[in-house]
């Protein structure tokens, strides 16, 4: 299981994922540009001492990531008619993100195995990119049986 996040926007959300990813055990792919410097101090709070483990690999851009990467992709999304809860997941899945900006762009989108969103309320459109990574995550290793001892 890996997470993915294409082109984030916010220093502190992807601190957030670090530290996520961190405690579960899980690596994380970053798909270049960023909208920050990686090292920005906003990073180092949010993901605190345990970003520092995190299993990270920076990919300069889509075509390298996609080129390279394995397993499915299961992009989280909006747009998306499968809801989390209806989604079955693969211990090899990665799960992406896209930025908090603009999300994906529709080649990015279209390229996806499977495309998941997470229900909400009526009016609601979307929740913040670090807490939908866990929440997916969550989901995800419960299925696949891949919470750490």
């Amino acid at each position: 299981m890996r997470i993915a996040l294409y082109q984030p926007d916010i220093a502190g959300n992807v601190g957030t994922i670090l530290r996520l990813a961190s405690c579960l055990g899980v690596a994380v792919d970053i798909i270049e540009p960023c909208g920050f410097a990686f090292s920005d101090r906003a990073l180092k709070r949010s993901g605190m001492d345990y970003a520092v483990n995190a299993a990270v690999t920076r990919h300069p851009d889509w075509a390298m990531f996609d080129a390279g990467r394995r397993g499915r992709l299961v992009l989280l999304s909006t747009r998306a008619d499968v809801t989390l809860v209806n989604a079955r997941f693969r211990p090899d899945d990665i799960l992406l993100l896209g930025s908090e900006g603009a999300g994906v762009p529709s080649d990015v989108h279209d390229r996806a195995d499977l495309r998941i969103r997470i229900p909400m309320r009526p009016g609601f459109r979307s929740l913040n990119v670090a807490v939908s990574a866990g929440i997916a995550l969550a989901e995800a290793l419960r299925q696949t049986e891949g919470w750490p001892e």
